[in-house]
């Protein structure tokens, strides 16, 4: 009898404070205006830390709310794995922090740095630890503040970001074919340079004096990042769904990271998946990063979009550069 592991409970964490476009330009004074920023990345608006939030804080309210639904106990978990970039500490981990004010006493916990891709490889590890064996239960959370990353005077970046999380509890179960199906994870070191943030880290640390050219904050190169994820978000659908022997007309619903509408339905098309089974959220929250996919996966799944037994694939893509993609079985 094969061991599965299986998603039983989804939470979320979002900051008190929606940020619209228009409310962004004026507060900032982005040379941009709202109609603008919709053709382009289809966002409306965005949450945003504000006072301490921040991703510890919103890590913990996702991972309570996930716990209390799944009906286990804090003793039960024995692992918690945390998908950021962002962590309101550079070390230690922000798993640690959510390990400790959870109670999770039992828990062994590390931080995952994936960037957009954080919960993908955060639920293949967990599902790795499961299907071997090791742990019978995991709390997953994907969580990133990139607000509080971004520089403010480059309209090209700063209009993109969002603050979020969401997390999932994963079990063991026996049996049955729920539970997480296949997981590809890819990477191309040779295009960190596209999104990255080059000070901060100790080649660059605060009290050094930044080299000429370079400032603080998320750097991205917008066209070489929008070339990759259109082909990145495709490949990896279609290596997840051939090494599941699955066709993509038997996926219930489609959820890729919520970075931009323009690269959601380019991937939709390459599978020609109807409207129906894509599901869309980048208009009210932006790119959240890490907390991107397990948010659109609460929502869908809140939403009655999203029932036990479906069949969900998610995919995407981020700095490193990194994508990849899981097929579930709700």
């Amino acid at each position: 009898m094969s061991r599965r592991a299986v998603i039983q409970s989804v939470g979320h964490g979002l900051p008190v404070r929606i940020v619209t476009n228009k409310e962004l330009i004026l507060e900032k004074g982005i040379e941009s205006d709202d109609e603008w920023i919709q053709q382009r990345t289809g966002i409306q608006q965005r949450h945003i830390c504000t006072g301490d939030e921040g991703a510890y804080s919103l890590a913990i309210e996702a991972g309570r709310e996930a716990l209390e639904r799944s009906g286990l106990k804090p003793t039960d978990i024995e692992m918690v794995i945390v998908g950021t970039v962002s962590g309101d500490y550079i070390w230690p981990s922000t798993a640690c922090f959510v390990q400790n004010a959870l109670g999770l006493k039992m828990a062994g916990a590390f931080d995952v740095s994936a960037a957009c891709a954080g919960f993908i490889y955060s639920l293949a590890n967990a599902t790795a630890l499961i299907e071997t064996g090791v742990i019978e239960h995991a709390l997953v959370i994907g969580v990133d503040a990139l607000s509080k990353q971004v520089d403010w005077s480059d309209r090209a970046t700063c209009i993109l970001f969002g603050d979020a999380a969401a997390a999932v509890v994963v079990s063991a179960v026996e049996g049955g074919d729920r539970g997480v199906i296949k997981t590809v994870m890819l990477a191309d070191g040779a295009g960190a340079p596209f999104i990255s943030i080059d000070l901060g880290g100790t080649k660059y640390p605060p009290n050094s004096v930044a080299p000429e050219g370079m400032k603080y904050g998320i750097q991205m190169m917008g066209n070489e990042v929008y070339r990759f994820a259109i082909k990145a978000m495709g490949d990896a659908c279609e290596k997840v769904l051939a090494e599941a022997g699955v066709d993509a007309s038997e996926v219930d619903l489609f959820i890729p990271h919520q970075a931009n509408m323009r690269i959601i339905r380019a991937a939709a098309e390459r599978f020609k998946f109807p409207s129906e089974k894509v599901f869309v959220n980048v208009h009210k929250y932006g790119n959240t990063s890490g907390g991107s996919i397990p948010l659109a996966l609460y929502e869908a799944s809140d939403s009655g979009r999203l029932k036990p037994g479906m069949l969900v694939l998610t995919v995407g893509f981020g700095a490193g550069l990194v994508w990849g993609a899981n097929l579930i079985r709700w």
